[in-house]
């Protein structure tokens, strides 16, 4: 479960790492530099979940095989 919990970590900080590339001024409106962070954190955990638990069963899954 350890191995778990630290995929969770790297995937988020490179999920945030990566939405740091994409340009949200253009999507938000002027002067809403808060939403465009919470944002980021928001999709960066989201992101972080699905590619932790994608990998984490891929791995699991592959051992049976």
């Amino acid at each position: 479960m350890h191995i778990k919990l630290y995929f969770y970590v790297f995937f988020v900080m490179l999920s945030a790492y990566t939405l740091t590339g994409i340009n949200f001024d253009v999507i938000l409106k002027k002067n809403k530099v808060w939403e465009a962070r919470l944002l980021v954190i928001i999709l960066s955990l989201i992101m972080g979940y699905l590619l932790t638990n994608f990998i984490y069963d891929f791995f699991t899954l592959s051992k049976i095989i």
